[in-house]
């Protein structure tokens, strides 16, 4: 029933049931059977508690007053005796009846609003982790795509065989960061169907995205991975801060020549380090996608750090707690 129909329909009831109670007292018809009575002030009560769970305030206000009147009243149709003592516990009764009646509606209203309230914060943060995947997945394709473009561009004339392969490694990077938009784009419309999401990326997937990095440019990466079984937040989380460093090492150390990637379990934890070799600028500032990073570590009950590394270069370093997750 649509939340406006809820109060017509208890508004129509209470009207209606007022309408007979006026018309045994003006015609003197004989008293009604008590369980008929019984029965409508169930009815009555019932759709109080739907019209104020439901139905917009104002609406359920008038709706819920006209049914909890007509509730007590309709006891009226045994006769309009002199106010006795049954006569007055009777309306009590039935008065209370009315009013625990909205109490429960409203009890279930405050449910309601605290479940949407619930589901709206849940997909804000869902919208966030998916800015902080477009940024973690589509930036560092992005990059990739414009170190290439800018070698291509200087062996276009000197080395066409080169520059051939260099636009290759572009397409694959662009199909890359479509494929991840195309993600992107299917879950901020599928947001009631978790189980429709592409499945989070895993460690075993560092792989395939270190040799992507190396070939796509001047900087090698070297990746030892150790990691076993791990849980897939934990996993996903370690493979995100994988792509925000190397993604910062292509923007901000384009100097580099070597970036150590380890990854270790270490029994209770997963350790995460990120080590490059570039000059680079002398402070790198985290930027959206290295701070959504530090506060999902911290959700996870771990930490992360980010620095320059002796001789040189920077290293970006996390650990993440596998109980948490």
């Amino acid at each position: 029933m649509r939340p406006r129909n809820s109060a017509l329909a208890a508004g129509g009831a209470g009207l209606l049931s007022l309408a007979v109670t006026a018309g045994f007292l003006m015609l003197g018809a004989e008293s009604p059977a008590p369980g008929w009575t019984v029965g409508e002030s169930a009815v009555l009560l019932g759709l109080i508690v739907l019209a104020v769970r439901t139905a917009p305030h104002r609406a359920a206000l008038a709706a819920a007053a006209l049914a909890g009147v007509a509730a007590p009243v309709s006891l009226l149709r045994y006769g309009p005796a002199a106010p006795t003592v049954e006569a007055l516990a009777g309306f009590a009764v039935w008065g209370l009846a009315a009013a625990l009646a909205a109490t429960i509606g409203l009890y279930l209203r405050s449910l309601d609003d605290h479940r949407a309230r619930a589901v709206q914060e849940a997909r804000r943060e869902q919208r966030v982790h998916l800015a902080r995947d477009l940024h973690d997945f589509v930036a560092h394709d992005v990059s990739g795509m414009l170190a290439q473009a800018q070698a291509g561009r200087i062996l276009a004339e000197s080395d066409p065989r080169q520059a051939a392969a260099a636009f290759e490694r572009i397409e694959q990077a662009a199909l890359q960061a479509l494929t991840s938009m195309d993600r992107t784009v299917r879950m901020l419309h599928d947001t009631d169907d978790p189980a429709g999401r592409a499945p989070l990326p895993a460690l075993a997937d560092l792989r395939e995205l270190a040799d992507r990095f190396s070939s796509s440019g001047t900087a090698a990466v070297r990746l030892d991975l150790d990691a076993g079984d791990v849980p897939r937040e934990v996993a996903a989380t370690a493979y995100r801060i994988v792509v925000e460093a190397l993604t910062n090492v292509r923007r901000h150390a384009t100097a580099a020549r070597q970036v150590e990637v380890a990854v270790h379990h270490t029994g209770s934890a997963l350790e995460v380090t990120v080590t490059d070799d570039g000059t680079g600028p002398a402070q790198r500032r985290p930027g959206f996608g290295l701070s959504g990073l530090a506060e999902r570590v911290e959700a996870l009950g771990g930490g992360l750090t980010a620095g320059p590394h002796s001789p040189r270069g920077w290293r970006l370093a996390a650990t993440i707690p596998l109980g948490a997750a």
